[in-house]
């Protein structure tokens, strides 16, 4: 049941650090399954990892996880499924011009720890991870919904207005004639998003809700200033 998600940038070792802990974490009575990148990209691997979370099964996650809203979806699934993680940082490697900038993971945020971080041919803290993973007790799904009712309600109301105004933003970019590789600027919004295409309604309204079911589940006022760029993130990383 436990999930571990490996981030870092190209050429780091991930995938080697992942076989490593397939063979460390698994057995005969508690496979140990990696998920790696896949074609469909952010959306697929999601769903796959949502599938093999089971109650004995451990699920690596084989993937660069660059962006702080990516792994915040893979902490709300582990969250929802009521089970223990960890976040495997593999410093190192170097990312080309067309990859997407790496954002490193930080304890301080919840959807990074616990947090632990490997440096080149250094051994794996295994002792620790299987602490986390298998020695602490994980905290029940939507706990900080029924605690923060009040809190929450303002959360959610914030987060259908921000993510309202960034279709508004693009949508308008795009009847205004932007093309794809320009950069669509939403206003109070340091970074922008670079569409590969045009975007329909339909898509754009779509993405919005999966959004807003993945970030509803943890509503907390610390993400509100980041709620527009976590969007933008994630149509960015939809949207191929």
């Amino acid at each position: 049941m436990p999930l571990v998600v490996l981030c870092g940038r190209p050429g780091s070792g991930k995938s080697r650090r992942a076989a490593e802990l397939r063979e460390a974490l698994g057995g005969p009575e508690r496979p140990a399954h990696v998920v790696a990148e896949a074609e469909g990209g952010r959306a697929e691997l999601r769903a796959e990892v949502e599938r093999r979370l089971s109650r004995r099964d451990v699920v690596i996650v084989d993937a660069g996880n660059e962006l702080r809203s990516i792994r915040y979806e893979l902490y709300c699934a582990a969250r929802q499924a009521g089970t223990a993680r960890c976040v495997l940082h593999c410093a190192g490697g170097a990312g080309g011009p067309d990859e997407p900038p790496f954002e490193e993971p930080e304890p301080s945020c919840r959807w990074d720890r616990p947090l632990f971080t490997v440096r080149g041919e250094e051994p794996l803290p295994l002792g620790p991870i299987r602490a986390a993973l298998f020695e602490s007790t994980p905290p029940p799904p939507h706990r900080a919904t029924r605690t923060q009712p009040l809190q929450s309600c303002g959360f959610l109301h914030q987060l259908d207005r921000v993510t309202q105004d960034v279709l508004a933003a693009v949508l308008a970019a795009q009847r205004s004639g932007a093309q794809p590789g320009e950069t669509i600027r939403v206003p109070g919004v340091a970074e922008g998003l670079v569409l590969s295409r045009p975007v329909s309604v339909a898509e754009l309204s779509r993405l919005r809700r999966q959004f807003i079911s993945y970030t509803k589940m943890q509503p907390s006022d610390e993400n509100l200033p980041q709620l527009a760029s976590m969007f933008l993130q994630y149509l960015s990383r939809s949207i191929q």
